[in-house]
């Protein structure tokens, strides 16, 4: 019998097969998570990225595009037919992220680079646009606003070559007896009224004034001048863009009392009346922007509240009652400006709309209440709460020129939105 016949293999002959699938296996794993690694390693390096957002969206007479870039960049606008190119030179590198587009004029937004320059390509779906653009600096955000454009007449055809007309026999003269031809008749006054009614009036109301601080902020900020220099702003920006004067009623800080701030209104026959202010509240965390238009009965008791400190500044140690709601009916309803609350709720919204795009502040909406100023006034009127003066935070804010101006900017967008909608 040979010696190896019926012998055991020896251990390490029957071990080695498993080795090999124990390391085939130890292998796999480790080209696994290696592949795993890099594949989350480039996800995260995506998702680092930097990103330029770009969105778009419909209002009633025109559409905007909301860029909100990665970080403070330069940039140029340069239209060409039916395209809008928003050019950013910079070296760093960034993604574009594009909402669905769904807009009745804008069809898409795309990008592309060219050298050190990124090229965003707003496509509108025909080129008679015209476009306005502003910054908001606090949110990084460019946004551009596309008006359409109606499409020209069409071209007259050439007029026929009429023959020469017949040399015209003379008439004579008229006798005594027969009576002169008739003239059209002037309207007396027409000429000279005609011009007056081209130029219309806007009203701007700097809350308080005076002795009336109004609200006061924590680090010493006081209402009456958080307003006019708000409202100088406002008035600034309307005589330069738009065909309408401007009358404040104060222009300095200065007492006047709130029947005549509507008597101004009334005697300048106002087209648009807009009173600016700044909140206050108990709670310091109370923050945001909102809109009021007249009413008899507030929206929440936080209204009433506001209206009836506005309404007795003078006066705040005076309980908080009900008992000149008799008085504020009487104008309601007795007054012009009842014809007008349509129009003014309109007013207040298009505004809110503004204020929510441009600050950044929470939405607080649009509200009712019988604010005193708003009830004598004989033309679409809405009253500004710009933001809480009593927090900290939006007071600093508030004080700030470069937040007073995009307060200004957003109030005059609301105002030239709803003149264009006006009849």
């Amino acid at each position: 019998m040979s010696p190896d016949a019926g012998s055991i293999p020896a251990a390490s002959t029957i071990l080695k097969p498993r080795e090999k699938l124990r390391d085939a296996r130890t292998t796999r794993t480790r080209h696994w998570l290696s592949f795993s690694l890099f594949f989350f390693t480039a996800l995260s390096r995506a998702a680092a990225q930097p990103a330029l957002r770009a969105q778009a969206q419909d209002y009633e007479n025109f559409s905007r595009v909301i860029l909100t870039l990665p970080s403070p960049l330069p940039f140029s606008l340069v239209k060409d037919d039916n395209l809008l190119q928003v050019r950013i030179p910079t070296g760093n590198t960034f993604k574009l992220r594009v909402e669905p587009v769904r807009s009745r004029f804008v069809s898409s937004v795309s990008w592309n680079r060219s050298g050190g320059i990124y090229i965003v390509v707003i496509e509108g779906r025909h080129g008679r646009f015209r476009h306005e653009s502003f910054q908001v600096e606090k949110r990084r955000q460019l946004i551009i606003d596309f008006y359409e454009q109606a499409e020209p007449p069409p071209s007259p055809a050439p007029k026929a070559v009429e023959p020469p007309a017949a040399p015209e026999i003379p008439k004579q003269a008229p006798s005594r007896d027969e009576a002169p031809p008739a003239q059209p008749a002037v309207q007396p006054g027409r000429a000279e009224t005609e011009p007056a009614r081209l130029v219309r009036t806007i009203v701007i109301d700097p809350g308080h004034g005076g002795i009336e601080v109004g609200a006061k902020g924590k680090f010493g900020a006081l209402e009456k001048d958080v307003t006019l220099a708000i409202s100088l702003k406002l008035k600034a920006l309307i005589e330069k863009n738009l065909a309408y004067r401007v009358e404040l009623t104060r222009d300095k800080d200065m007492d006047v009392p709130l029947e005549n701030r509507a008597a101004l209104a009334n005697n300048n026959r106002a087209a648009l009346f807009i009173s600016v202010h700044a909140n206050g509240s108990p709670r310091r965390n109370a923050k945001g922007s909102e809109t009021f238009f007249l009413s008899l009965n507030a929206t929440d008791e936080e209204a009433r509240r506001l209206a009836y400190l506005e309404n007795n500044s003078a006066q705040p140690e005076k309980p908080l009652d009900t008992a000149n709601s008799d008085e504020i009916q009487m104008i309601l309803w007795d007054m012009a400006q009842s014809a007008y609350l349509k129009q003014s709720q309109r007013l207040a919204e298009i505004v809110q709309e503004e204020l929510n795009t441009l600050l950044g502040t929470a939405n607080r909406g649009i509200k009712q209440a019988p604010f005193k100023v708003l009830s004598g006034v004989a033309c679409p009127a809405v009253l500004v709460e710009v933001a809480f003066i009593s927090n900290p935070d939006e007071e600093k804010e508030l004080v700030a020129p470069g937040f007073q101006d995009n307060v200004a900017q957003a109030i005059y967008r609301g105002l030239a939105s709803f003149i264009r909608l006006s009849p």
